[in-house]
């Protein structure tokens, strides 16, 4: 649906109403610092498995088993084969 020019216009005066009738002293504001942390977290996840890949990529390059890469990481030799086989390329 699109929209004319009169009423963008409209819209954006209403906006400027809206944005000049707040108060930032009343406004009440959604605290979100919780949703950031998970955020934060996530990302940082994120940033470690894709170094742990790596590492294991360079282990079975460097003729690692995947016995050893289990034993590092505290897994069976099947559950580390199963999570990581399929992204590695040995």
């Amino acid at each position: 649906m699109r929209h004319t020019d009169e009423e963008i216009e409209h819209a954006a005066q209403r906006f400027e109403q809206l944005a000049d009738s707040l108060d930032p002293e009343n406004a009440e504001v959604d605290h979100t610092d919780d949703l950031r942390h998970i955020a934060t977290v996530s990302e940082t996840v994120r940033a470690n498995e894709a170094s742990l890949r790596e590492a294991i990529e360079l282990a079975r390059a460097h003729g690692r088993s995947w016995n050893q890469v289990a034993i590092a990481l505290g897994v069976s030799r099947q559950a580390a084969r199963q999570r990581f086989t399929d992204k590695t390329h040995v």
